[in-house]
């Protein structure tokens, strides 16, 4: 079965992102848990965190079936001392957030190396601000989503996913988001049928099925290869509808969040019964 949604406002409290969801017709949603320009938040209340398990039981969301996104201010594999340890922090504070909401996974951005250490030393960083995350939290999937590749930003080939998790110490409780607009732009080009299915043959002898997690469904302004995250309505850009309709053919696809971050919210719940229809 596949779980479809966009991510949703969580605008007033947490608790109305499972709200928001459903008015679209969704059976899937991503949010932020906190201000994602901010550093620092005030804890979830009480409150907040019972009446957003109550919605999502009230709607039908299970864990699996949710995708949250950290803060893109943080930088896991950042090369300073200073601005490393707040990162970690911060994507320790959005770990304990999802453990506190019953949430089975967080997806982030995995960092960037600034010109300042070469790839593969921030790639080990990268997995060493997992590891500790996942040393002071319980049931929480920490998972990759894959780049555009834009500026010095890593986690744009498979390749290099695939060695952030070779230095995860608990392998289960890592995974990845595929962003079908980062793919392409980043040199997979999903946009034929040939290309959809070597691009994620590759994905399954590089990674593995076993660890995806999620996907972001998003078109793409930017053409293939050209390495700029600038995400496009389905159909409407240089991806085109084909690789989508394929995918929902898929069960490789099945029983993950399917996530639209396609860049017109007024047609999400259009878009949403496309994608569905297409699963037919």
């Amino acid at each position: 079965m596949k779980y479809i949604g966009a991510h949703v406002s969580a605008a007033g409290g947490v608790e109305n992102a499972p709200i928001n969801a459903h008015k679209i017709g969704a059976t899937a949603f991503a949010f932020f848990t906190k201000n994602q320009r901010q550093w620092v938040a005030a804890p979830l209340t009480q409150k907040s965190i019972e009446e957003f398990k109550e919605n999502c039981q009230k709607y039908g969301f299970t864990p699996k079936q949710i995708l949250p996104h950290d803060s893109y201010l943080i930088n896991l594999g950042h090369p300073e001392k200073e601005p490393l340890a707040k990162s970690r922090a911060a994507f320790l504070d959005e770990m304990q957030r999802c453990e506190q909401l019953g949430i089975d996974r967080l997806n982030f951005h995995p960092g960037s190396h600034l010109k300042k250490v070469n790839i593969d030393t921030c790639l080990r960083t990268i997995s060493d601000s997992i590891n500790i995350a996942l040393d002071q939290t319980k049931g929480v999937i920490a998972v990759i989503e894959n780049t555009a590749g834009q500026g010095t930003n890593l986690g744009h080939t498979f390749e290099q996913i695939a060695q952030i998790i070779h230095y995860v110490e608990d392998k289960s409780r890592v995974g990845v988001c595929i962003d079908t607009c980062h793919s392409f732009t980043a040199g997979y080009n999903l946009s034929t049928e040939q290309g959809f299915k070597e691009t994620f043959n590759h994905f399954q002898n590089t990674i593995g099925f076993k660890y995806l997690k999620g996907m972001h469904l998003n078109d793409s302004k930017k053409p293939h290869g050209s390495r700029v995250d600038r995400h496009d309505s389905i159909g409407i850009g240089h991806i085109g509808e084909e690789p989508f309709k394929l995918l929902m053919k898929d069960s490789r696809f099945d029983n993950i969040p399917l996530i639209l971050e396609t860049p017109n919210p007024d047609i999400w719940a259009e878009e949403i019964k496309m994608l569905r229809s297409w699963e037919k």
